[in-house]
C-alpha cells in the first residue's frame, strides 16, 4: 500500500466521519482505516440493550454496517450499500467492547463485496456480516 493510498483512505474517513451523526451518537469510534479496510469499536451501553438485557441486534448490525461503509468509501469515491446480511453467533452484553473489522473481498468496476467480523475485545466472534456496495457519482474531497 502506498502512502498516497493510505492518506486518501484517512481523508475519506475524516470527511465521512464529520457528517456521520448516527455512528457518533451510538458511541462508535474509528480505530483503523486503510484502503479497503476499516476497524470500528463500540462499548455496549444500557441504551443499546433489548428486552433480553443483551445488545440489540440492530446495534450490532449498525456497527458492522458503519465499518463496511468506511472500508468501501476508502478510495475517495462515493459508495453506498446495495444490500447486506448478518449472522448473529453469540450475544453481546452491556459493558462489552465490540470491534467490527471490515475487509474488502472484491472490488470490480462499480461493485464491491466486504466481510465484517464483529468480535468482543477478547476476540470472541459475535457476528459475521457481508455487505455489497455500489459506487455512485461524487468524491469525499477534491484531489
Amino acid at each position: 500500500m502506498s502512502d498516497a493510498a493510505q492518506i486518501r483512505a484517512q481523508k475519506s474517513a475524516d470527511a465521512m466521519w464529520a457528517g456521520d451523526a448516527a455512528s457518533q451518537n451510538m458511541g462508535m469510534r474509528i480505530e483503523n482505516i486503510a484502503p479497503g479496510k476499516a476497524v470500528l469499536s463500540l462499548r455496549v451501553q444500557q441504551e443499546h440493550s433489548n428486552g433480553h438485557g443483551i445488545c440489540h441486534g440492530g446495534i450490532i448490525f449498525s456497527l458492522a454496517d458503519s465499518a463496511f461503509a468506511f472500508a468501501c468509501n476508502s478510495y475517495n469515491e462515493q459508495v453506498v450499500g446495495q444490500h447486506a446480511t448478518i449472522s448473529y453467533i453469540r450475544p453481546a452484553k452491556i459493558g462489552d467492547t465490540l470491534i467490527a473489522t471490515a475487509l474488502e473481498l472484491s472490488k470490480t468496476g462499480r461493485s464491491g463485496i466486504y466481510d465484517v467480523t464483529v468480535t468482543r475485545k477478547d476476540g470472541e466472534t459475535i457476528a459475521e456480516f457481508r455487505g455489497f456496495s455500489r459506487v455512485v457519482p461524487g468524491q469525499h474531497f477534491s484531489e
